[in-house]
């Protein structure tokens, strides 16, 4: 059996939780094995020559969104990226901007979603009435769960924040995961919240005014969401709003 071309992995290093430790690039050369993604090969590198190499997965199949890392200069998901699209055999790997670092590839994007959730309440508002147990649930069309459906598609993986633009220079900017999210509930018709009541949480140059139409979240999404499209939508809802 034909041997694989050798891989170059030059990786970010630098726990924070060191002291004495200081920000550096690595490098590591693997054999290419077929089919081979950067996830197989980074949880190769840990098992076969540094175990101290941090970076995080769970699901290695695209939905959980830990395995986010910025992978030639572009942010991705590495279990979704194979070794073989890098014609040349050099893969360097950074870990997310915009969060905070845990170490070397490894960052803390939940702190961030969290405290998005409870800057916007991104959580349903039911109607009066909706809270009783004994109430028989509401039904819904077809057509809203589709639409519902196919915005609770977000992973959570922290790319489209990493890809802003927008978010890099302005650190108070709630991003497109954060947008995406709060057009999820506003096309809810459970949700009681009016286009007002949203206008006064993302109304503003922080929220879906601040967004510069750059389409970094939208092209480097791994999940293909229609983030342009639901901020456009959101944009329209705010500006009848201010009418």
């Amino acid at each position: 059996m034909a041997k694989g071309r050798t891989l170059t992995f030059s990786i970010f290093r630098y726990d924070p939780q060191m002291p004495d430790d200081k920000p550096k690039m690595v490098d590591y050369q693997i054999e290419e094995a077929p089919g081979m993604t950067v996830f197989i090969a980074l949880n190769q590198l840990r098992e076969q020559q540094d175990p101290s190499l941090q970076f995080d997965f769970v699901c290695r199949a695209g939905i959980c969104g830990s395995c986010a890392m910025v992978i030639n200069g572009m942010p991705t998901l590495a279990c979704r990226t194979l070794t073989s699209k890098f014609a040349d055999g050099k893969i360097k790997l950074m870990p997310l901007p915009g969060f905070e670092l845990i170490g070397d590839l490894s960052v803390n994007t939940g702190k961030f979603m969290r405290e998005i959730a409870e800057r916007l309440k991104l959580w349903l508002h039911p109607k009066t009435g909706d809270d009783d147990i004994h109430r028989l649930e509401a039904p819904m069309s077809p057509e809203e769960a589709a639409k519902l459906y196919e915005l609770e598609r977000c992973v959570e993986c922290g790319v489209c924040v990493s890809a802003c633009a927008t978010k890099q220079m302005r650190d108070t900017f709630v991003g497109a995961v954060g947008l995406m999210k709060i057009a999820r509930f506003e096309l809810d018709s459970r949700d009681a919240r009016s286009a007002d009541d949203f206008y006064h949480v993302i109304g503003n140059q922080d929220g879906v005014f601040g967004c510069m139409t750059l389409l970094g979240c939208q092209d480097n999404c791994p999940k293909d969401l229609p983030h342009m499209q639901q901020i456009a939508y959101l944009r329209r809802k705010m500006a009848v709003t201010l009418v």
